[in-house]
């Protein structure tokens, strides 16, 4: 199984951030959305990614100040990325290896999607379990 079989449930649309606008700006969007990270891009390639994380150092760092700096000083760069035909169990295992819970799909450098670490392990989880069923089902017919 692919990235592209957790894609094809959804419509497409990525929020995202822009490297000009302001953390504070960012940071309400995040909160409105109720997600934990954007990608951030510039003339639709992907040059990063803002998450909680970043607020959580920038505030550590500079205080209420952090709110007006821009997503493009504050941001992880670069991002790293992975693509619609990457398999799901090499995306888990670079997540883990990074440490790092969201990554962003691009074809051509271009945003195509954004995944998080918790929509890969529900794919998983969902396959096992219907794993089990059918083996389940097709020990109950012997």
């Amino acid at each position: 199984m692919t990235i592209a079989a957790i894609l094809s449930g959804r419509d497409g649309a990525v929020w995202t951030a822009q490297p000009h606008e302001s953390v504070g700006e960012v940071v309400t969007r995040l909160a409105e959305n109720r997600i934990g990270a954007l990608p951030v891009v510039d003339d639709g390639a992907v040059v990063g990614i803002f998450s909680e994380r970043d607020i959580v150092y920038g505030v550590a760092r500079h205080g209420s100040a952090f709110l007006a700096k821009t997503v493009g000083e504050t941001m992880t760069s670069p991002a790293i990325t992975v693509t619609h035909d990457t398999p799901i169990l090499s995306a888990l295992s670079m997540m883990t290896k990074r440490r790092i819970r969201h990554l962003p799909v691009v074809e051509d450098n271009r945003l195509t999607g954004f995944v998080s670490i918790g929509d890969l392990v529900k794919h998983r989880i969902e396959k096992i379990e219907a794993e089990a069923a059918a083996m389940r089902d097709y020990i109950s017919m012997a």
